[in-house]
């Protein structure tokens, strides 16, 4: 019936376009919130379902100039061919940047005045995983509001499709990560770097950031050692950079004479660091850091989310700054920012945000920030960590069905009458010295419970008990 109705409407070769309801069949093992698609590739997700994806943000965007983009995942080509489609069937024009980074993506958005753009990546998942993120014409995620209408559109199979004699074309623009990497500078000590000499070890685990940290830091004058920096989407380690996953990487920085040592995950928009110790240190303390070297530039206020760590707010608070939460997700810290027009920003998972760059988690800002306060302080990392607050941070998961989660949370405040309470995003429940929060993941189909507390017995303590009350 579809098909046929298509050729009625296609029959004239100036027809004009029409919305068509396509009866999309989504499968139930597909991952779909309001920032996009993830699924396993062959699975959940198929070139079918990124196609149908793709053509409705195109529908969503009403055509124009559309970034499309990948990380160096293997099956980030079968699916950048689907997306292309999408968008040209929908009366988009593309404009293909290759292996990007996922910053890259959103700053070249704004710098080609395209309409959106569509990263093809699954982030820190797993190889076997991909995924569709969209991000609007600010060069930002779309909001949670925006997303949901694509999100619509996608799941009523309601896309715009237009004749034979309306599709735009593909082109390739200069090099874009030259564009992102000056931009950068622009805003890095590059002088106080250059000055220090470091040396620094780069591992981006075979993902897309590898061109373009070696870029940057040739530019801040580092002597780099590079370590899987070629993007061809094989993972020298697990995709997700935590200090877990890197036990194996930390003593190359050690053993390389390196002052600090970066990981990339595999989009490249997420920063851990490793100590010239050989020492990984927790993904939570590269905003942290970076926030630190900011306020003492500029003081303002600092927009972070509610599982990040408590060590961000102490350090606004020495500089005379305010440090404000939001939900999870990067769309909502980005819009807490702009809302209360916050100098720096960023979640715990070693995403910096800094809108002079961009409204986008940027390592490679984050990298020339702790580099230039390395530089302006001559401290060492781990020097600079040292004098950090102290907490320890604990992450766990529960398999919990969702219609459980009200009764989940009651039991939750129950159990913990004495605590302030804040349900902006799931629960979270605060005391003098410690925090829990709970939430459903946006990306799995999982709950999260993260505690923070003084000894990492008694983050242990918080997130048992909470467990409990899930069951």
């Amino acid at each position: 019936m579809a098909s046929q109705t298509l050729r009625t409407l296609n029959d004239s070769p100036n027809s004009a376009p029409y919305i068509i309801p396509m009866n999309q069949v989504i499968p139930s093992d597909l991952i779909v919130s309001v920032s996009g698609i993830r699924g396993i590739v062959g699975e959940g997700l198929t070139p079918a379902i990124a196609t149908s994806f793709a053509a409705a943000f195109g529908t969503w965007v009403g055509g124009g100039r559309v970034i499309v983009s990948r990380d160096s995942r293997p099956s980030g080509n079968m699916l950048r061919h689907a997306v292309i489609a999408g968008l040209l069937s929908s009366g988009c024009s593309v404009i293909d940047i290759g292996i990007s980074p996922t910053p890259t993506c959103g700053i070249t958005v704004r710098h080609l005045g395209a309409a959106g753009c569509i990263q093809i990546s699954a982030s820190h998942n797993p190889a076997p995983w991909n995924g569709l993120k969209m991000f609007g014409s600010d060069g930002a995620v779309l909001s949670a509001e925006k997303g949901a209408e694509v999100r619509g559109l996608f799941e009523a199979g309601e896309r715009k499709i237009i004749p034979w004699n309306k599709i735009g074309d593909v082109s390739v623009p200069p090099d874009v990560l030259e564009y992102h990497a000056q931009m950068v500078c622009d805003q890095a000590g590059v002088a106080a770097i250059h000055a220090s000499g470091f040396r620094v070890f780069i591992d981006a685990n075979g993902g897309a950031g590898g061109p373009l940290a070696l870029m940057l830091l040739n530019a801040l004058g580092c002597e780099v050692i590079e370590y899987a920096c070629i993007p061809d989407g094989h993972f020298v380690h697990e995709a997700e950079p935590i200090p877990a996953h890197l036990v194996d990487v930390g003593p190359l920085v050690e053993r390389n004479g390196a002052s600090i040592g970066f990981v990339l995950d595999p989009d490249a928009d997420r920063l851990v660091l490793i100590d010239e110790k050989g020492n990984c240190v927790s993904e939570e303390l590269t905003l942290a850091l970076a926030v630190q070297y900011r306020l003492a530039q500029k003081p303002g206020n600092v927009v972070i989310n509610m599982s990040t760590s408590r060590v961000v707010e102490d350090i606004a608070k020495a500089s005379g700054s305010l440090c404000l939460r939001t939900a999870v997700g990067e769309a909502n810290v980005v819009s807490g920012m702009r809302m209360h027009n916050a100098v720096i920003g960023g979640e715990g998972n070693g995403g910096v945000i800094d809108p002079r760059v961009g409204w986008i988690r940027d390592p490679f800002i984050g990298m020339a920030l702790i580099l230039h306060h390395m530089a302006e302080s001559g401290k060492t990392l781990s020097e600079l960590v040292a004098a950090l607050p102290t907490y320890a941070m604990l992450k766990t998961k529960y398999t919990v069905a969702r219609e459980k989660l009200v009764a989940s949370f009651n039991a939750l405040q129950q159990h913990w009458p004495d605590a302030s309470i804040n349900r902006l995003d799931g629960l979270r429940l605060d005391w003098k010295d410690r925090w829990v929060h709970v939430r459903a993941s946006n990306t799995e189909p999982i709950v999260r419970v993260i505690a923070e507390a003084p000894t990492i017995e008694e983050a242990q303590k918080l997130c048992d008990e909470a467990g409990a009350c899930l069951k």
